[in-house]
């Protein structure tokens, strides 16, 4: 009987133990899913390259380094181009890459390219938002490969930035 009442305590302790860890596992929050990691790369990448573009100055949106690469502005005709491509793609519609990049003469300011890359952006993310938890190997792919593709270009313009004497937005101290 001794031997019992002193293992009392032993045997409440383990049940307290396991009980707050099945209420622990109860409340802990899933894993994101494939989209969910998909989508929060997605975004992340294409929300940087719109606030460089609303914050890069108007008259220098035709700056380019040097002779024979994108200007600012051409850089975000062709990313805007290339997230109507992935929509399209993820609806399962035949898209034409042939173009390469938003007409300059549909879309030759500041606003109509904010606009342009704000709208293909937000099409293509709704697409990944209501599209399968678990995208195909292809649709996985199409995400990662224009992602990536995002990612370049951003980082094609933090040079521009840091060419023409400004921190691109990432880089500031937080306030």
């Amino acid at each position: 009987m001794r031997r019992l009442i002193r293992a009392v305590p032993l045997v409440v302790s383990v049940f307290a133990l396991l009980g707050s860890g099945i209420a622990h596992a109860q409340t802990a929050k899933p894993d994101p899913t494939l989209r969910d990691v998909l989508l929060r790369q997605w975004s992340d990448i294409g929300e940087k390259v719109v606030k460089m573009a609303e914050e890069f100055p108007e008259d220098k949106y035709e700056f380019r380094p040097v002779a024979g690469v994108r200007t600012f502005a051409d850089n975000l005709r062709h990313v805007a181009f290339w997230n109507g491509f992935v929509a399209k793609s993820a609806r399962g519609e035949k898209a034409d890459g042939k173009l390469n990049e938003l007409p300059k003469a549909e879309y030759p300011t500041k606003a109509k390219i904010v606009a342009a890359l704000k709208s293909s952006l937000a099409e293509a993310t709704a697409q990944l938002k209501n599209g399968p938890a678990t995208p195909t190997p292809k649709l996985t792919d199409l995400w990662v490969s224009f992602t990536e593709h995002s990612g370049e270009h951003y980082g094609q313009m933090v040079v521009y930035y840091r060419l023409n004497g400004i921190v691109p937005p990432a880089s500031r101290p937080s306030p």
